[in-house]
């Protein structure tokens, strides 16, 4: 039924529990999976600490968010691989991280998203992360979310 899925990660305790469950599946039920991380588009942030490294040396702002995708990709690869599952890597840039999901999702022809029910922001055991949420009411695919 599910042979494609869709993990997206942004590296917290949570969402790399979510991908090691991820993989547990995917080896039950012989699926492959794309990895997917997505940062926030610093070039439309105004505030924050992105903003004001953006502004000050936009080159070291893009290297090190690179490497932060690098970083996190590898992890959840290196994860899929010890366990002999079939897996990509995939980024994005995007103000509205969980369009970026729906549309990796849809590009890459996947059956399944799964997910952490937050990430960094998430307020740990009391509601849905929002990116989790907006994915749960806007996808068409199924999602399953790791708690």
């Amino acid at each position: 039924m599910f042979g494609h899925l869709l993990v997206p990660t942004d590296g917290s305790e949570l969402s790399q529990q979510a991908v090691e469950k991820a993989v547990v599946f995917a080896r039950e039920i012989k699926a492959h999976i794309t990895f997917f991380f997505v940062r926030a588009d610093a070039e439309a942030s105004v505030y924050g600490d992105a903003a004001l490294l953006r502004s000050t040396d936009p080159e070291i702002f893009e290297k090190a968010a690179d490497e932060e995708a690098r970083s996190i990709l590898t992890r959840a690869q290196i994860v899929a691989n010890s366990a002999g599952i079939n897996s990509e890597v995939l980024s994005a840039i995007s103000d509205h991280p969980y369009e970026a999901i729906i549309a990796a999702a849809e590009n890459r022809s996947c059956d399944l998203i799964v997910m952490a029910s937050h990430g960094h922001r998430g307020i740990k055991g009391v509601v849905l992360g929002s990116q989790t949420q907006k994915v749960l009411t806007h996808s068409k695919f199924p999602v399953l979310v790791y708690r």
